[in-house]
């Protein structure tokens, strides 16, 4: 016993430290190396030759701040006797989740044939999830879009018919197949369908669009009038669950048949509740797009100038190619270019302020201003049920559901 603490001192945290790099000498001594390790002027050659100790940091630092008793357990494997078991399926835990019951059929451009019934599974699936009036009543409107149009993004049919978004997941693979590559990729196509082999499905190819933001545009990506859907700095963790807020509903609303808000008439009829607006798949000379990456099919271009580009060649498409499909080559690109420039001058009428007159101070280049704390009136209310947010690319998310 060397002798006896009178005071001890305990906190709940740990105190800042600092992890530096030493050397301990023959006789125990500890030499800082910092002076060694940072370099203050050019080194010759030699310098980066010489035999030095490596200083590796921990891989990995300790996310709590207060100590936890960790209480540790002999391995498994190490146990005399022990004999790993045989890979089975019953005993081995899967590095992904297990795959969705969904029963999509997926389609590349390069297949020769395309399906033209549902899989046994996905017709089963729904018939036993289709338990109500409703659920039929979805099944036969989905089933008329398609004798309409025969490809449709989910996007569209979620604009046309108000299903559940689980629902919907389902009842698609039952009436079409899906196409992820080619110039009909991201869409639902009508069993015994193929658009590779008739001229008309010019009109259903898709387009992917992403507004165009840059200085030279007029504008940054933080001053563009449409808003990200998702951020690096907002965004949810899997690990975190949001709480619904509780709504107050007093005796006298209830009286009056009220809703919470407390006005009658303002909540959407359960018929439109799933419904979205046609602006997710409509493009409009005028009007902003909701997102910044859009899908569209070249039919819900609703543009005059922008259907000229697509039937010019009405009548003479003599190949279906991957890239353009029935269109002439650069189609797509001659069609974004055009849309840009109609979204440029929209945010031009619609917010003036972002850009400023030219002046001598910059060299004659378009000054962008900012104006901070200022929302649109004419922004679109947000939708009930929005596109996933699991992944920027809405293709992606989309096959995503189904694997």
């Amino acid at each position: 016993m060397l002798g006896i603490i009178s005071t001890v001192y305990k906190f709940q945290g740990m105190s800042d430290f600092q992890y530096l790099a030493v050397h301990t000498e023959a006789g125990g001594r500890c030499v800082s190396m910092y002076d060694k390790v940072l370099m203050l002027k050019p080194e010759k050659e030699s310098f980066f030759h010489q035999e030095l100790p490596l200083y590796i940091p921990p891989p990995i630092f300790s996310r709590l701040d207060t100590p936890v008793d960790y209480f540790y357990r002999p391995e498994t494997q190490h146990r005399e006797g022990y004999n790993n078991p045989p890979v089975s399926g019953e005993n081995l835990i899967g590095l992904s989740r297990a795959r969705r019951p969904h029963n999509a059929i997926f389609v590349n451009f390069e297949e020769d044939e395309v399906p033209v019934r549902p899989l046994e599974a996905a017709v089963q699936t729904w018939r036993r999830i289709s338990t109500n009036p409703v659920d039929r009543k979805v099944e036969e409107e989905l089933r008329k879009l398609f004798e309409i149009r025969p490809i449709w993004s989910r996007n569209a049919v979620k604009a046309n018919i108000s299903v559940h978004p689980d629902k919907l997941k389902v009842l698609l693979p039952f009436m079409a197949y899906y196409m992820i590559t080619g110039p009909w990729r991201s869409l639902w196509i009508r069993y015994g369908y193929d658009p590779r082999k008739n001229p008309d499905a010019k009109i259903y190819q898709v387009l992917d669009f992403r507004i165009r933001c840059g200085m030279k545009y007029g504008y940054a990506p933080s001053d563009m009038p449409v808003k990200a859907k998702r951020s690096t700095y907002n965004y949810s963790l899997p690990i975190t669950v949001k709480k619904m807020p509780s709504q107050l509903v007093t005796m006298h609303d209830l009286k009056q048949g009220l809703g919470p808000s407390g006005t009658g008439g303002t909540r959407k009829s359960t018929s439109n509740k799933y419904k979205l607006k046609d602006s997710v798949y409509v493009f409009r000379e005028g009007a902003l797009p909701p997102y910044r990456q859009m899908f569209y099919q070249l039919c819900d271009l609703n543009v005059e100038e922008l259907q000229r580009i697509i039937h010019r060649n009405d009548g003479a498409e003599n190949c279906c190619t991957e890239r353009d499909g029935w269109c002439l080559p650069k189609t797509s690109d001659n069609l974004r270019d055009t849309m840009s420039l109609m979204i440029r001058q929209t945010i031009r009428s619609k917010r003036p302020a972002l850009f400023s007159s030219p002046t001598k101070a910059d060299g004659g280049k378009e000054q962008l201003t900012y104006e901070s704390g200022e929302d649109e009136d004419e922004e679109e209310e947000e939708e009930d049920f929005k596109p996933s947010d699991g992944s920027e690319n809405e293709m992606e998310t989309e096959i995503l559901d189904y694997v």
